[in-house]
C-alpha cells in the first residue's frame, strides 16, 4: 500500500470506518439514512457515539467538538473532554448518543441579525450525519447545523442542507415526467478551487494592514509586477514546494480530495484545487482547506493570505466555484453527451439554470459579495459584477436553433493538430474558457468565477441550488398539466431561450462595450457590496426562499442586517488602520526624510561651497508638499470616520456612507502615502514594501 493510499482519510469517520465499527443494522441504518436523505433514526445514536469515541481515542483524540459554522468567515467549535469521574476517583471514557446529536453553544454571541438577544444565550448545534466527522488537533470534530432556541438558522449550513433538499425534490419531479423513474435523488456536486498569496512572517509582523485587516492599505507598485507572465504555472520555489506537500497531506488525512496546485498569475499567489464532491461535503472540506493552508503556512515561517485584494495593481484571489447537478445513479444532468441537441433532460436543465441565473442575478450576486470582493472583481482575471452566462459556441448555436423552433444538430468537436508530426492529435474540447465570465459553461458544469476566495461557499450554492429548483418547479408544474409532453418540454425550451437569451454572453466582459450593451438588455450592473446587499429583502427573494424552505423571511432579514454590520465593521477597521499607520509610521518617516534634505542644504550653504542644491530643493519640495496633503486627508478621514461611526440613521444608510465617503476618502491617503513612498529613502521607510512581499519568499 503506498504512503498516499494509507493516509487518505485515515482522520476521518467514514464508510469504510463506520463498516468496520458498526454493528450491521447499524450500519444499514445510517447509511440509508446518508444515501436516500432519510431523517435519523435516533435510537442507533447511542452506538455510533460509542464507536466514534473508541475510534478517535484510539488515533489519540481526548476531546470531541461540534464543529459548526456560524454567520461569521470562520468556523466555531467548543471543546469537551470524553472523561466522566467515577465514585473511587478514576475516570472512565464516555460519550452519548445525546451527546453526538446535540450541542449547546451560547448563541448570544454570535451574529444574529437581531434573531437573539444578549440575554437570549441559548442556541443549538445537531449532528450533520451526511457530513463524515474527523480528527483534527487530537479532537473529534462533528459537522453540525446551528440555530436559535426557536429553530432558527444561526449558520451557513442549514440552508445549504434545506436547498440540497430542495433542489432534489424539484428535480425528481422534473426528471418522472420525461420518464427517470429509476433515480431516487438528485444531488449538487461542487469542485472549489481556491486561491491565495504567501509571503514571508518576518516581513507580515511589520505590517499592521496585513495584520488587522488582511490587505495592504498602501504600497506603490515595484518595477516588476505581473506583466512577464512568468510566475503562471512556473517552478515552484522550495518553500512553497514543502509548504504544498504538507497542506496535501494534512488534507488528505481529512479525505479532503486535494488535486491540482500551482502558482497563479500575480506574483507569490497559487492555487489548490480539489476533485468534486456532494455540496455539504465540499462546503465542509473548503472551510478546512482555508484553516490548514493558514496553519501550515505559519509552520513555515510564512502567512497565508486569503484576503480577495492583499495588493492592489495584480490579480486578486477568488474561489471558482464549478457546480453540477448528478443523480444518485451516477448521472450528471449537465453532462451534454455528443449530440447535447437531442439530450433532452441536458437541455431542459440547461435551460433551467439559465433562466435561473437570469431571473435572480440579484440574488446570485449578494451571494458573491463581500468587501474585500469589492476591490477584485472587473479586472485582472476577476469576472465583472454584471451578471452572464458564457456557453461556448456548440450550445449558443443549439440555443439559436431551439429559439428558432426545434434544435437538429450539434456543431461536431474535432481533433486539434498541432503541426508536429511526433505529437499526437488532441481531442478538442466543444467550447472554449471565458476567464472574464461571472457564470461560465466548462463542458459539464458551471463555474460561479465570482465567489471571494475567504468566504464560505455555502451562500453560493445555497442559493444557486434554490434558484434552480424555482425553475425547475416552473417546468415540472407545466408538464404536469401537459397532454403531450414532448410537445410542451419544446415549447418550455423555445420559451426560456426567448425570454432568458439576454443573459447569454460569451464575449469580453471586461469591454467597455459591453458594460454598455448589458445595460440595453436590461442586466443588472451592481458594483459594491453594499447596494448588492439589498437583494436580501426584496420581496421577489423573500417569496423565492419561503416557498422553498431554505429561509424563512425573518432568516433573511437576520442576514440583511448582518451583512450590513460587517460590511460598516470592515471599512471601519480598515479606516482606522489607515489613520494610524498614516499618523503613526509614515508621516514620521516623511518628516524625517525632509528634515535630513534640510539639513543638507543648510550644510552646503553653511559652508559657502557654492555646490548646487536644486536636486535637494527639488526633492524636499516635493516631499513636503506630499507630506502636508497626506496630513490634510488624515484630518478628513478622521471627520468622516467620527461622523460616519456615529450617524443615527438605517444599517443600510450608514454602511453606503462607509463605502461611499469614507472608502473614498482612504483612497486619498493611500494616494499621497504611496506617492512618498517612491521618494523617502528606503531605510527610512518604515515597513515592508511590495517588491519586499510578493518577491522575497
Amino acid at each position: 500500500m503506498s504512503k498516499l493510499t494509507e493516509i487518505f482519510g485515515s482522520n476521518v469517520f467514514n464508510d469504510a470506518v463506520m463498516r468496520e465499527r458498526l454493528p450491521k443494522t447499524t450500519y444499514k441504518a445510517i447509511k440509508k439514512t446518508i444515501d436516500d436523505g432519510l431523517s435519523l433514526d435516533p435510537s442507533i445514536a447511542d452506538i455510533v457515539a460509542e464507536a466514534m469515541m473508541n475510534w478517535a481515542v484510539d488515533k489519540g483524540a481526548t476531546h470531541f467538538t461540534h464543529w459548526f459554522q456560524p454567520l461569521t468567515s470562520i468556523t466555531a467549535e467548543k471543546h469537551d473532554s470524553f472523561i466522566s469521574p467515577t465514585s473511587d476517583g478514576n475516570i472512565i471514557l464516555e460519550f452519548s448518543g445525546k451527546e453526538l446529536i446535540k450541542g449547546e453553544p451560547d448563541a448570544s454571541s454570535f451574529p444574529s441579525g437581531g434573531i437573539r438577544d444578549t440575554s437570549e444565550a441559548r442556541g443549538y448545534t445537531a449532528w450533520d450525519c451526511t457530513s463524515p466527522a474527523f480528527i483534527k488537533d487530537g479532537t473529534l470534530c462533528i459537522p453540525t447545523a446551528f440555530c436559535a432556541y426557536n429553530g432558527e438558522a444561526l449558520d451557513k449550513k442549514t440552508p445549504l442542507l434545506r436547498s440540497m433538499e430542495a433542489l432534489s425534490i424539484q428535480a425528481l419531479r422534473v426528471l418522472k415526467l420525461l420518464g427517470n423513474t429509476s433515480t431516487k435523488r438528485v444531488i449538487t456536486t461542487v469542485g472549489p478551487e481556491q486561491e491565495y498569496f504567501l509571503i514571508d512572517k518576518k516581513l507580515y509582523d511589520q505590517r499592521n494592514d496585513l495584520l488587522f485587516t488582511g490587505r495592504t492599505l498602501f504600497g506603490a507598485m515595484p518595477p516588476k509586477g505581473q506583466e512577464l507572465d512568468d510566475h503562471y504555472f512556473g517552478v515552484l520555489k522550495d518553500k512553497v514546494s514543502v509548504f504544498m506537500k504538507e497542506v496535501d497531506e494534512e488534507l488528505w488525512k481529512l479525505g479532503i480530495l486535494a488535486k491540482t496546485k500551482h502558482n497563479e498569475v500575480a506574483p507569490a499567489q497559487h492555487e489548490l484545487a480539489p476533485i468534486f464532491t456532494t455540496t455539504n461535503i465540499a462546503t465542509d472540506h473548503n472551510q478546512l482547506t482555508m484553516e490548514i493552508m493558514k496553519k501550515v503556512a505559519l509552520r513555515n515561517n510564512m502567512v497565508c493570505l486569503l484576503h480577495e485584494k492583499p495588493f492592489a495593481g495584480i490579480n486578486g484571489s477568488g474561489k471558482h466555484n464549478n457546480w453540477s447537478m448528478a443523480t444518485d445513479d451516477g448521472i450528471n444532468l449537465l453532462e451534454p453527451g455528443h449530440t447535447p441537441h437531442d439530450n433532452e433532460i441536458f437541455l431542459v436543465f440547461l435551460t433551467a439554470v439559465i433562466k435561473a441565473v437570469d431571473e435572480y442575478a440579484e440574488l446570485l450576486r449578494v451571494a458573491a459579495a463581500n468587501p474585500g470582493n469589492d476591490h477584485r472583481l472587473g479586472a485582472n482575471e476577476a469576472p465583472p459584477a454584471i451578471i452572464s452566462i458564457f456557453v461556448g459556441d456548440q450550445l449558443q448555436d443549439i440555443l439559436e436553433q431551439l429559439e428558432n423552433g426545434n434544435a437538429t444538430s450539434s456543431k461536431s468537436t474535432s481533433k486539434l493538430k498541432i503541426g508536429v508530426t511526433t505529437l499526437p492529435p488532441l481531442p478538442k474540447d466543444a467550447t472554449d474558457r471565458n476567464r472574464t465570465s461571472p457564470f461560465a459553461f466548462t463542458g459539464n458544469k458551471f463555474e460561479f468565477r465570482m465567489v471571494p476566495s475567504s468566504a464560505s461557499i455555502a451562500a453560493p450554492n445555497f442559493t444557486l441550488n434554490t434558484i434552480v429548483a424555482e425553475t425547475l418547479c416552473q417546468v415540472a408544474e407545466r408538464l404536469e398539466k401537459a397532454t403531450d409532453i414532448t410537445v410542451e418540454v419544446q415549447n418550455i425550451l423555445t420559451e426560456t431561450v426567448k425570454n432568458h437569451k439576454r443573459v447569454i454572453y460569451n464575449g469580453n466582459g471586461y469591454s467597455d462595450e459591453w458594460i454598455t450593451e448589458a445595460k440595453r438588455r436590461g442586466l443588472p450592473n451592481i458594483k459594491t457590496t453594499v447596494e448588492s446587499i439589498k437583494a436580501l429583502i426584496d420581496e421577489k427573494n423573500l417569496a423565492l426562499m419561503e416557498k422553498h424552505a431554505v429561509l424563512s423571511r425573518v432568516e433573511m432579514q437576520s442576514r440583511y442586517e448582518i451583512s450590513l454590520e460587517n460590511y460598516t465593521k470592515v471599512v471601519n477597521i480598515e479606516a482606522l488602520t489607515t489613520i494610524q499607520i498614516a499618523k503613526r509610521e509614515i508621516l514620521p518617516a516623511a518628516i524625517k526624510f525632509a528634515t535630513k534634505m534640510a539639513e543638507s542644504i543648510n550644510t552646503i550653504y553653511s559652508t559657502g561651497s557654492g555646490a548646487d542644491t536644486s536636486v535637494q530643493t527639488d526633492l524636499l519640495l516635493e516631499v513636503s508638499a506630499l507630506t502636508a496633503s497626506l496630513k490634510k486627508n488624515i484630518l478628513i478621514l478622521e471627520e468622516s470616520v467620527t461622523k460616519t461611526a456615529s450617524l443615527q440613521v438605517d444599517p443600510y444608510e450608514q454602511a453606503y456612507t462607509y463605502r461611499f465617503d469614507v472608502f473614498e476618502k482612504m483612497s486619498l491617503v493611500r494616494a499621497a502615502a504611496d506617492r512618498l513612498e517612491t521618494l523617502v529613502d528606503k531605510a527610512l521607510w518604515p515597513f515592508p514594501t511590495y517588491g519586499d512581499l510578493l518577491f522575497k519568499l
